[in-house]
C-alpha cells in the first residue's frame, strides 16, 4: 500500500515541475500562483508522506492506519483551503486555471472522505485488508488526478504562460527535486 502511495506521489511532484522551451516572458501573478500552488502541493505531499511513515515501516493495525487517515484528511483539508482561497492567476485562461485546481481540490476531498470512511470501517483483520485496499485504489486516484490537473493547467493558454510559470516558479522547481 505504501509503495502505490509514494508511487502515486511522486507522479503528482513530478507532474508540478519540469521545464519549458517557452520564451515568453510570464506575468508576476501568473508565477506567484503556481508557486502557491506548488508550495501547497509540495507541503500536501510531505504531510501524506509523513503520515504514511509509521505503515510504511510495517506497523499495519487500525491504531495506524487511522491515525494515517486523519493526518491525511488534515493534510488534504489545509490544502484543500489554501488552493481554494487563491484567485486566478493573470493570463487570459486563468479562471479556468482556477476552475480546474477548484476541481481537483474537491476531488481531493472526497478521495480523503473515501480513505476515512474505509477506516471507520475496521473492525477485524479483514477490515484492515479492505481499508489498505481502499487506500492503494484512492491513493493511485490522487496521484491520476493531480496530475491531469497539471498537465491540463500547462496546457491551458496558447502563449504558455502557465507552463512556464510552473517550469519556473521556485516551489514547482523544489517540488520537482523532491520526486
Amino acid at each position: 500500500m505504501t509503495a502505490v502511495l509514494a508511487a502515486a506521489l511522486v507522479a503528482l511532484a513530478a507532474a508540478c515541475g519540469g521545464s519549458s522551451s517557452s520564451n515568453d516572458t510570464t506575468t508576476e501573478a501568473a508565477n506567484d500562483w503556481a508557486n502557491s500552488i506548488c508550495g501547497s502541493m509540495s507541503t500536501w505531499v510531505t504531510a501524506v508522506q509523513s503520515s504514511m511513515e509509521p505503515v510504511s515501516k510495517g506497523d499495519i493495525s487500525k491504531a495506524s492506519l487511522t491515525g494515517a487517515g486523519d493526518d491525511l484528511k488534515s493534510a488534504t483539508t489545509t490544502f484543500v483551503d489554501e488552493v481554494k482561497s487563491l484567485g486566478p492567476p493573470d493570463t487570459p485562461s486563468g479562471q479556468q486555471a482556477k476552475d480546474e485546481v477548484d476541481k481537483l481540490a474537491d476531488e481531493l476531498s472526497a478521495d480523503a472522505d473515501t480513505i476515512k470512511s474505509a477506516l471507520n470501517d475496521i473492525s477485524s483483520g479483514s477490515g484492515i485488508a479492505a481499508a489498505v485496499s481502499t487506500i492503494s485504489t484512492t491513493a493511485q486516484s490522487m496521484g491520476t488526478q493531480a496530475q491531469s490537473t497539471v498537465t491540463t493547467l500547462k496546457n491551458l493558454d496558447a502563449k504558455g504562460e502557465l507552463k512556464s510559470a510552473f517550469a519556473n516558479a521556485p516551489s514547482c522547481k523544489s517540488l520537482n527535486k523532491s520526486s
